[in-house]
C-alpha cells in the first residue's frame, strides 16, 4: 500500500504523464527494495483503480484519465439544432461521435420492475439493453423498459430506429404520449463485474447508478430505465431548485 501511494502520488503530479510507462518490475524492485510480488500487488490496487493498464508487449503504462461530464439540470428539455439525445448533450458530442450497442427483448415485469411502473406483476415490457459510447469509448450503460401495449407494431420496438434523436421523449411523442414529468432515483456503489467489462474501468473506481422513469401527462409511467450506470469518478450531477420567496 505504501508504494502503491508513492505511485500513485507520482501519477497525479505527472511525473507518470498519460501514456507514460512504468518502470519494469526489477527496476522497481530494485528501487523500493522489496520483491517483484510486492510490486505486482502495488500494481494491482493501482490498476484496479484505473489508473494504470498492462498490455502484452506494451508493458504497464498510465491510463489516459477520461474527461469529467456534467449532467445537466435541463439535459430532458427539447433544443432546437442538430440530433441530439440527453446522453450526447451530458458528453457535449455530435451525432457522428456517438454510437449505441443495442438489444432488445420482451420481458414480463418482475415485482421490482411492477412497482416501479405502478403496474401489474408479469406485464409484458420491452426491455432495451444499451451501451453508449463518445467516440468509441463506452461511458454508460442502461436497460430500459417500456410497455408492450405502447409499442407493439410501432419503430420504437424495433432496434434498427436506435439511436433516435430526441431520445425517450421524441420515441413517446411520436406514439402520441407526451411526457410531462421525468423522476430520478440516484446511488452509488463498486462496480459488478459485467460493469467493470463493459465500460472498461478498474474494480476499484466507483460508479454511479440511478433509475429514470418518464411520466406521461395523464400520471401514467411509460418508461423505466432501471438502471442507468455511469463512472462514478468523472461524472458530476447538476440539480437546480428554484425556491421561492
Amino acid at each position: 500500500m505504501r508504494i502503491a501511494a508513492e505511485l500513485r502520488r507520482r501519477i497525479s503530479s505527472g511525473e507518470f504523464a498519460a501514456g507514460d510507462q512504468i518502470p519494469t518490475l526489477p527496476a522497481l524492485s530494485e528501487h523500493y527494495r522489496v520483491s517483484e510480488t510486492t510490486i505486482r500487488n502495488a500494481l494491482a490496487l493501482l490498476r484496479n483503480e484505473g489508473l494504470i493498464e498492462t498490455r502484452a508487449r506494451a508493458g504497464t503504462r498510465v491510463r489516459q484519465t477520461p474527461p469529467v461530464h456534467r449532467m445537466a439540470a435541463d439535459r430532458y428539455r427539447n433544443k432546437p439544432g442538430a440530433p441530439s439525445t440527453p446522453y450526447t448533450r451530458d458528453q457535449g458530442i455530435g451525432w457522428s461521435e456517438y454510437r449505441l450497442d443495442k438489444k432488445f427483448e420482451r420481458v414480463a415485469a418482475t415485482p421490482e420492475l411492477a412497482a416501479l411502473f405502478e403496474g401489474e406483476v408479469g406485464e409484458r415490457l420491452l426491455a432495451r439493453h444499451f451501451v453508449f459510447y463518445d467516440n468509441d469509448q463506452p461511458t454508460q450503460m442502461s436497460t430500459s423498459y417500456v410497455r408492450w401495449s405502447d409499442v407493439e407494431g410501432t419503430p420504437v420496438a424495433d432496434p434498427i430506429h436506435e439511436p433516435w434523436p430526441g431520445g425517450t421523449r421524441a420515441q413517446m411523442a411520436s406514439l402520441g404520449i407526451r411526457i410531462t414529468r421525468i423522476t430520478e432515483s440516484f446511488g452509488a456503489g463498486m462496480p459488478k463485474d459485467d460493469e467493470a467489462q463493459t465500460l472498461r474501468i478498474g474494480t476499484g473506481v466507483p460508479v454511479l447508478r440511478y433509475t429514470r422513469r418518464h411520466i406521461a401527462d395523464s400520471g401514467r409511467i411509460v418508461e423505466v430505465a432501471h438502471p442507468i450506470v455511469r463512472r462514478g469518478d468523472t461524472t458530476v450531477v447538476d440539480f437546480v431548485i428554484d425556491l421561492e420567496d
